[in-house]
């Protein structure tokens, strides 16, 4: 069927890391490429995976501390690109952007971050960029692209590949789509919340 398709590379950053370890097994099992940074990349490594770092990609460091990791052309051109347009295929091999067909991500803990009684500054920090951006470049992509944005889609994701192998129909993208836009919504809506009150 035109519309399953193959997972070969996987961006994953996560500030959960509970409950990835059985995904990940399944994941190299099925020949999936990791692709991570900092302390993801480390917990991945840690379990005798291999991984490449999302800086060899993108040629730039973690900077701004830690504020700018994953903001590249190179990581959402590769989320991004459409595998059946001829022009975005042309692009992405003349700017050596790879193609990534699973993102594993998960939000900074804003509302917990609140509801500590943190002080503003420390409440601003947990306001996700990166990762919300992901989850919505994956997410816009469910053509190509599954996007997994929390921690409670590990195990339906898991349930898939144990089932079929590394490979998602266009219907099974949709719902983690559906799901991802969901968590952007909620996390969206406690920050305005916030800044309202």
């Amino acid at each position: 069927m035109a519309a399953t398709k193959k997972i070969k590379t996987a961006l994953i950053s996560v500030f959960h890391k509970d409950g990835l370890e059985e995904l990940l097994a399944e994941l190299h099992k099925n020949g999936v490429q990791f692709l991570s940074t900092g302390g993801t990349q480390t917990f991945i490594e840690s379990l005798g995976y291999p991984c490449q770092k999302v800086e060899d990609v993108t040629t730039y460091p973690s900077i701004l501390g830690g504020r700018v990791k994953t903001l590249h052309p190179k990581i959402f051109g590769g989320i991004l690109g459409r595998r059946e347009l001829e022009s975005d295929q042309q692009q992405m091999a003349q700017f050596e952007i790879p193609e990534i067909d699973l993102v594993i991500v998960d939000l900074y803990p804003f509302e917990q971050t609140v509801a500590s009684g943190a002080d503003d500054a420390a409440i601003i920090e947990k306001i996700d960029i990166g990762g919300i951006s992901l989850i919505r470049a994956g997410a816009k992509n469910f053509n190509d692209v599954v996007i997994v944005p929390s921690k409670s889609e590990y195990k339906p994701l898991l349930e898939i590949v144990q089932q079929q192998g590394a490979e998602t129909t266009i219907d099974q993208r949709r719902w983690f789509a559906t799901q991802a836009f969901g968590v952007s919504s909620h996390y969206d809506t406690a920050i305005h919340a916030w800044f309202a009150k």
